[in-house]
């Protein structure tokens, strides 16, 4: 294993230590179900204020995210500088959340699963948590990918709870928006969104492993 592969699974000790390989593995064989979080405008918090999330249920009710519209001014190449594959990410590394933020994960777009260490997040998109995963995307398809520090893991019944509290709005996920160049005026956009269809939302068109009742 060179630097590189020691470094990045030391960084990646963390994500799998917060959800656990068999949660990955088990939410591999259902159907993708996430969803976009978009804060509301009275979350103060400074890791989630104006945060637009992309979410998805893993085992035992829990759920795990990143935030798509927080952009550093850090590229991938300059973490990893001994890294050649890494200089071909032309995209700056975002922060994805508050936990585990030495830990490198990716939301890849593909029309295939690619297997252990992944989560489905939508038919053409998977979260990468583990090291040999996030290794292989940036080695054959770096700019299919967008890369993150951090991420967000709710405890069973939390999302439910906040949601319910109106700390989140939710809406449907796609690529579009996860994948949007600029971020700038992504939030704004998206509360305005869940403004115009506050009225008919209800607890069916949220994905369903996401309805937590007591």
């Amino acid at each position: 294993m060179n630097i590189w592969r020691t470094t990045l699974a030391a960084l990646a000790i963390g994500a799998l230590g917060a959800i656990g390989s068999h949660a990955l593995a088990q939410s591999r064989s259902a159907e993708p179900e996430a969803a976009i979080l978009v804060a509301s405008p009275g979350l103060r918090d400074a890791d989630y204020r104006q945060a637009v999330v992309i979410v998805v249920p893993v085992e035992n009710e829990r759920h795990i995210g990143v935030i798509v519209n927080r952009p550093t001014r850090r590229s991938l190449s300059s973490l990893f500088p001994e890294h050649a594959p890494s200089k071909k990410v032309t995209e700056p590394v975002f922060v994805g959340g508050p936990m585990s933020r030495g830990a490198v994960v990716a939301v890849v777009k593909s029309d295939k699963d690619l297997g252990k260490g992944t989560v489905g997040l939508t038919k053409e998109m998977f979260l990468a948590m583990t090291v040999s995963v996030v290794d292989h995307i940036i080695e054959d398809m770096p700019n299919d990918a967008r890369y993150y520090v951090g991420y967000i893991v709710w405890r069973p019944g939390e999302l439910r709870s906040e949601i319910d509290r109106k700390v989140w709005s939710v809406v449907n996920a796609s690529p579009d928006v996860v994948f949007r160049k600029d971020t700038t005026g992504l939030w704004e956009e998206l509360s305005r969104l869940a403004r115009a269809i506050t009225a008919s939302v209800d607890d069916r068109l949220l994905p369903q492993a996401m309805q937590i009742h007591p």
